[in-house]
């Protein structure tokens, strides 16, 4: 038996904006060349303004508030594998032939990644249990701030509320990049400008890498079952070529430019069929739990700055709950270290796929011994 179509708070049926091709083609085609005008729109008004991560952020917000607004739009969703390959290989072009001698430097960082994910689970997951009335699977994934694809897949295999979840991430990745985004403009006054690579030119050898990277990167890594296959791929192949010194050279500006307002299009087209009282929810439980975990963050920057080496700003881009792809391009923006902040949210997404079902089982045995205990309580 099929599950029933997802709805909104007021009883519409949802359409699934990343499976519009029940729709006429052209209709689809319409809108979503509507949605990628409003993304670019927006990247363009936060550029002129110069707002922080301006082609992400300001089509990530335009796309937001029109699929919010019931405007006739849809993402780019087809493209997004492609966009996010890109992504991926200017993001493996931050790594430089030094960082084999620096790598034991992230030791101490990487182990205390452990606790700090415990941390926040035992502040996420209860909050959105209390305040969002989340059963204990959908908390769990909500909360746990892993990429959105993987815990989406995570929770649906193990009965979760597959909706709640994709909004509780999609409103977490919102909340985060403008939370970080704003701190380091506004009360760090640190530059987060667009976030591309300074290119060394580009020759055919170049080219000829750089697609390579992307392609076999994508390919391999799907192959392999890896997590965020299509970024992480490529932008590992990259960072083998660019620390062997294969290359130094980066995808042209133009193209990162078009697929950070793509993305950011994509993301915001996420709450496409949500009603507004949904998204409020989600965004509220969002900035709840985000809030919390950003404050967790700061404390392990200021506690453990010393003993990781490491700068505060680089512990807090490293350790903040926002996605893989969106924190590396704020590391990238504020000429941060790349392969740092991507190691660790990397090793993060990891650790919560491969422990999930276990974190979870443990947590529903010892929910069963307290309703067990305070049922034979009055008869001892």
């Amino acid at each position: 038996m099929s599950d029933p179509a997802p709805t909104t708070a007021s009883g519409e049926p949802v359409a699934d904006p990343l499976e519009p091709e029940d729709r006429p083609t052209f209709q689809v085609l319409v809108r979503v060349l509507a949605g990628i005008a409003v993304g670019t729109l927006g990247g363009g008004i936060f550029y002129l303004l110069h707002m922080p991560l301006p082609w992400t952020l300001g089509s990530m917000i335009f796309a937001m508030i029109a699929a919010i607004s019931r405007a006739p739009i849809l993402p780019p969703a087809r493209l997004r594998p492609a966009l996010v390959t890109v992504i991926g290989v200017m993001l493996g072009s931050g790594f430089s032939p030094d960082l084999v001698d620096r790598l034991g430097d992230w030791a101490i960082s990487l182990s205390l990644l452990g606790l700090y994910l415990l941390i926040a689970g035992f502040l996420a997951v209860p909050f959105y249990q209390r305040f969002g009335g989340f059963d204990r699977v959908t908390a769990f994934c909500s909360g746990m701030p892993g990429g959105l694809m993987e815990m989406v897949t995570l929770g649906k295999d193990l009965g979760g509320d597959e909706r709640k979840i994709i909004l509780a991430h999609a409103a977490r990745i919102v909340v985060t990049i403008c939370l970080v985004s704003f701190w380091f403009r506004i009360v760090e006054g640190q530059s987060v400008g667009s976030a591309l690579t300074t290119n060394n030119p580009l020759d055919l050898v170049d080219i000829i890498l750089l697609v390579l990277c992307g392609v076999v990167g994508s390919v391999v890594a799907t192959k392999l079952r890896l997590p965020a296959a299509s970024l992480m791929g490529p932008m590992l192949l990259s960072a083998a070529v660019h620390i062997t010194g294969l290359t130094a050279s980066a995808p042209p500006a133009l193209l990162v430019i078009a697929a950070q307002v793509l993305m950011g299009t994509i993301m915001g087209c996420r709450f496409l069929g949500a009603g507004l009282r949904e998204v409020t929810q989600a965004l509220a439980l969002s900035f709840g739990a985000t809030v919390m975990t950003l404050a967790l963050t700061l404390i392990f920057a200021a506690l453990f700055g010393a003993v990781m080496m490491q700068t505060p700003a680089q512990i807090v881009l490293a350790y903040a709950p926002g996605g893989l792809t969106e924190m590396s391009l704020i590391a990238l923006a504020m000429k941060a270290e790349v392969a740092y902040v991507a190691s660790h949210h990397i090793a993060r997404i990891v650790l919560l796929v491969a422990l999930a079902p276990l974190v979870l089982t443990l947590m529903e045995k010892r929910r069963t011994s307290r309703s067990t205990g305070a049922k034979g309580a009055p008869g001892e």
